[in-house]
């Protein structure tokens, strides 16, 4: 149902033991990417703030760590029934903050952290948090305080995969959202009080990554920090927890490879691969950037995405009629469209789209969707994460090409296989990435998702991503 009523935005407020603490400033401004007004502002945070905010989830931990299992399994139950509640509101604030189209951020952006969150709840009551094996009583607790920094391309989804789970195993919080997206952040902890969650063991932070998440990263009083992000800040993340010997759960960057073999059916893969290339504008670490396809389908391979490339509009975000819509801010914008020229200047084949804005966009941070044919592997936009809607098509030989193709990069987080359903499963075993797609499966939120190499480490989601959160005593009797 589609609410037009306008939602308020977030008081620019951190949140520290249970309430909203304004401050006086200074503030981040959080800007419309198709506009470039400013739709909120949030208090740039100090390491002195996230002194705080450790002191209130220090405090909170013992209680809610006592907490039955089952008892805080319930309290996220009614979390879910707030974000439920409140889909449009949350909606429409991402598609304010990043771009991401209406329609799309009600599908997903606010859609699938309930879909998340349930699955969490699930895998928690199910949970063994005490095992006999032979005469040890082995036991699962929490970890103590969790630092969780999250990124802004899916931003309460982020939120919940490592909130959820770090509440359910027994842990208090203190989240830094990105300060680009920041705005849900606060919707959630309003929603968190709301369903019951004791004051101090959920905590928001708001501020840059140089302050407050290295603040986060380092501070004595975390015992955890989750973060996911870049693959170079994550690489500072564990540099600085390294300090203090504090675990690190890191979800990275990705390039992921969509193979399509000789046995597909070829037009459908590669208009599903086109689509999971450009969704979120192709802003997400799980995008198949990389279409691997036989040499002697390329042509076709190449005909029918641009057939099928002017079919994602893009537009204002508020229009339901739009596919994609601005990059998340002008910074994104700048950076994208330089990997495009790259690839034109080491001589790939321009197929569809190309360099500058789209016509009739003069002013926001929109990029024209872009496909690239006759990809060297090796090259720059075949290697590097861009993160906009740019999509590399490369040739390949065989079976051994493909794969080899496949794991050349420095990433190992996702990729995709479409093929005769044995043939697919072979191949997709000889991938080295975290999660792999065979035939447009339907997405499971039961299953771990992490990442392989400088895709990062730990798992999120499913039973994996509980006990990511969780210590292992072995009592022996």
């Amino acid at each position: 149902m589609n609410d037009s009523t306008p939602h308020p935005i977030p008081t620019p407020a951190h949140w520290i033991n249970g309430r909203a603490v304004p401050t006086d400033g200074p503030f981040l401004d959080v800007l419309n990417p198709a506009t470039g007004a400013v739709v909120a502002a949030v208090p740039q945070g100090t390491s002195e703030d996230v002194d705080r905010a450790v002191e209130a989830a220090t405090a909170a931990f013992p209680g809610w760590a006592a907490t039955a299992p089952g008892e805080r399994a319930a309290v996220l139950k009614r979390v879910v029934d707030g974000m439920q509640a409140r889909t449009e509101e949350i909606a429409t604030t991402i598609t304010a903050e990043i771009g991401v189209p209406i329609s799309f951020s009600r599908m997903a952006q606010a859609a699938f952290p309930v879909l998340a969150t349930t699955a969490s709840i699930t895998v928690a009551e199910d949970f063994p948090w005490t095992e006999e094996i032979a005469n040890s009583l082995v036991v699962r607790e929490p970890i103590g305080v969790v630092g969780a920094i999250t990124p802004w391309n899916f931003p309460l989804q982020q939120l919940v995969t490592k909130v959820v789970p770090a509440l359910l195993a027994g842990n208090s919080v203190v989240l830094k959202p990105s300060e680009i997206a920041p705005l849900t952040a606060m919707i959630f902890a309003e929603i968190a009080a709301g369903a019951g969650l004791p004051p101090g063991v959920l905590n928001v932070v708001h501020g840059t990554g140089p302050v407050v998440g290295e603040a986060i990263a380092s501070h004595p009083g975390i015992d955890m920090v989750s973060f996911t992000g870049s693959t170079a800040a994550g690489k500072r993340v564990s540099a600085l927890a390294s300090g203090t010997v504090k675990r690190v759960a890191l979800e990275l960057g990705g390039k992921a490879a969509h193979i399509i073999l000789p046995d597909a059916d070829v037009k459908g893969a590669v208009l599903r691969g086109l689509g999971y290339a450009w969704s979120n504008a192709g802003q997400a670490c799980g995008a198949w950037t990389r279409m691997l396809v036989p040499a002697e389908l390329h042509d076709e391979v190449v005909d029918i995405l641009r057939e099928a490339a002017p079919a994602y509009t893009v537009g204002d975000p508020a229009d339901e009629s739009t596919r994609i819509g601005p990059l998340a801010s002008e910074l994104q914008r700048q950076r994208v469209d330089a990997y495009i020229e790259r690839g034109i200047a080491d001589g790939a084949t321009l197929v569809y789209g190309g360099p500058g804005r789209p016509e009739g966009l003069d002013t926001g941070a929109y990029v024209r969707p872009t496909v690239f044919g006759n990809v060297d592997p090796d090259a720059v936009i075949a290697q590097e994460e861009i993160f906009g809607p740019v999509l590399v098509v490369i040739p390949y030989t065989d079976d051994e090409h493909a794969v080899a193709i496949a794991n050349s990069t420095v990433y190992g987080l996702s990729a995709s296989v479409a093929g005769e359903p044995a043939h697919a499963l072979a191949v997709a075993h000889r991938i080295r990435a975290g999660q792999v797609d065979v035939n447009g499966a339907q997405h499971n939120f039961l299953a771990p998702f992490g990442g392989y190499k400088q895709s990062g480490n730990g798992r999120e989601m499913g039973r994996a991503g509980l006990e990511e959160f969780l210590e292992t005593k072995a009592i022996t009797r």
